[in-house]
C-alpha cells in the first residue's frame, strides 16, 4: 500500500512498529530529512496509514513479525522495489509482563529473534555503495537491569548481544561498511496503565533530571544512520538513567504498587 511513488533520489529506510510512538517520532526525522519512509505495521492500521498520507515520500508495509518467516519475505519485497534501501531501523517490540510460557516466548520473538532475523536478512543483500546501517533499538536496561518485566529485559539483552556479533560477521565477510547500532533509550512515554503525571515524575529520576523526549531519540537514529561512527556501538539516550542504581522499572518508582513479575 503505496502512500507516495518513491522518488530515485531519496534513500529508504524501513522503520518497524513505526505507527505510534518512537517509531512514528523516527519515521517524521527521516522524512523531514529526505529519506522516502517504509512504515512497517503488523496488520492494517489507521495510524500507520495516516502517518504515511502526512510524510512528501511514504509508504506501508505488513508483516507480522512474530512469524519470523515473515522477516525475510518483508526484505525481498521491499529490495526489488527500492534499490537505495540502506537503513533498517527495528524498533517494534512487546514490553509488558509475561505471565506464561507462551507469552515469555511471543516476547523473546518479537523483540529479539524477529530484529536479528530481519537485519540478518537485510545484511545478506548486495552490497550498497557507503554501505548498509541497522539501528536495533535496545534498553537502557541492557547497561542496569532490574527484576521487573525479567522476559522483556532477557530479549533486549539477547539483542544487544548481537550488534557486535553481526557487526563482526560483516567485517570478516569484508562488507566493513556495512554498520550495525545498537539504540538504548530510558523512560520516554507513559506505559501500560501508567498516568501521565506518574510518568512526568519517574521518568526525570536521571542524572540530568529531566524527560527524554522523541526527537531525542530520532535525531539519534537519524545521527546513527548518517554519522561516520564504528560500527558496533550503542548509543544511550536515557539523560544518564543507566548511570543509577534504580531497584524498580519506573513504572513503580514512587508508588505502592508491586510488579508482576
Amino acid at each position: 500500500m503505496i502512500a507516495a511513488p518513491p522518488r530515485p533520489e531519496r534513500p529508504a529506510v524501513l522503520v518497524t512498529g513505526a505507527a505510534r510512538r518512537i517509531g512514528a517520532a523516527i519515521a517524521r526525522c527521516f522524512a523531514d530529512a529526505g529519506w522516502h519512509v517504509v512504515i512497517h505495521a503488523r496488520r492494517p492500521d489507521i495510524d500507520a496509514q495516516a502517518l504515511a498520507d502526512e510524510l512528501p515520500s511514504a509508504e506501508v508495509m505488513m508483516a507480522d513479525l512474530a512469524d519470523i518467516d515473515a522477516a525475510p519475505a518483508l526484505v525481498q519485497r521491499l529490495a526489488a522495489r527500492l534499490p537505495d534501501w540502506r537503513v533498517l531501523v527495528n524498533n517494534a517490540a512487546r514490553f509488558g509482563p509475561a505471565p506464561n510460557a507462551a507469552d515469555a516466548m511471543g516476547t523473546f520473538r518479537l523483540n529479539a529473534l524477529a530484529p536479528w532475523t530481519l537485519a540478518d536478512a537485510f545484511l545478506r543483500l548486495p552490497p550498497l555503495a557507503g554501505g548498509r546501517r541497522v539501528i536495533h533499538l535496545t534498553d537502557q536496561k541492557v547497561a542496569h537491569p532490574n527484576p521487573d518485566f525479567p522476559h522483556y529485559t532477557m530479549a533486549k539483552h539477547a539483542l544487544a548481544g548481537a550488534v557486535a556479533g553481526q557487526q563482526m560477521a560483516q567485517d570478516q565477510a569484508g562488507r566493513a561498511q556495512d554498520r550495525i547500532f545498537a539504540l538504548a533509550p530510558g523512560a520516554i512515554l507513559a506505559s501500560l496503565d501508567q498516568s501521565e503525571a506518574e510518568a512526568d515524575r519517574t521518568h526525570r529520576l536521571n542524572l540530568l533530571r529531566r524527560r527524554v523526549s522523541l526527537p531525542d531519540m530520532a535525531d539519534a537514529a537519524l545521527f546513527l544512520a548518517t554519522g561516520p561512527l564504528v560500527g558496533g556501538q550503542t548509543l544511550f539516550v536515557d539523560c544518564g538513567q543507566h548511570l543509577l542504581r534504580q531497584p524498580r522499572d519506573v513504572i513503580f518508582l514512587g508508588q505502592d504498587r508491586q510488579a508482576d513479575i
